[in-house]
């Protein structure tokens, strides 16, 4: 039972979800992604006319139910599979945090940062309220999250998905090297 309440390694998680891919093609042609499912969500409670929300989403209910496994299957293994194992950080990073002010990593995200403490600060507004926004703008000018073209898209061969995954990991970079270390002096 500790193997389940640990971390898994990179070597195992990763072809896990690596599987994912090929099981959703041969249950159906379905494809993997995320932020899909708001759409559904947003399809099937706004009744407004807008264009956007009208197609049928019952075809994919499915969906809803895969995201609906990932948010029980996270509370499973929040509550009751937590092993009490710290989140293993590279030290050099921890040390280039703990300069930058970032000196709590006891849950799986900075508490100096993703708290309902310091949600109402000016840190809290721009990390989690214009970070959200970012990331909600970014998926639907993409045509995708990072889940749906990194995992699913590269797999498949599309080359829109190569692009932006790229894309991605460019922001990523210019984030955490150029941007990050002004906004953690907030």
């Amino acid at each position: 039972m500790d193997f389940i309440k640990q971390p898994w390694p990179w070597y195992i998680a990763g072809p896990l979800i690596g599987l994912v891919v090929p099981l959703l093609l041969l249950a159906g042609n379905k494809a993997f992604g995320i932020s899909s499912s708001l759409r559904h969500i947003c399809a099937i409670c706004i009744p407004a006319n807008i264009p956007f929300f009208k197609y049928d989403w019952k075809k994919e209910t499915w969906n809803l139910f895969f995201v609906a496994g990932i948010i029980g299957g996270g509370y499973i293994a929040a509550h009751f599979l937590n092993g009490q194992h710290p989140v293993n950080i590279n030290p050099d990073t921890a040390a280039l945090l703990k300069k930058q002010g970032v000196k709590d990593f006891s849950g799986l995200l900075p508490q100096d940062i993703f708290s309902f403490k310091t949600l109402f600060t000016l840190k809290g507004i721009v990390f989690i309220v214009a970070g959200g926004f970012l990331v909600g703008f970014g998926t639907r000018y993409a045509g995708g999250c990072t889940s749906g073209h990194a995992i699913m898209g590269i797999s498949t061969l599309q080359w829109p998905s190569l692009i932006a995954t790229c894309c991605f990991m460019i922001g990523g970079f210019l984030m955490t090297w150029f941007i990050l270390p002004y906004l953690l002096q907030l």
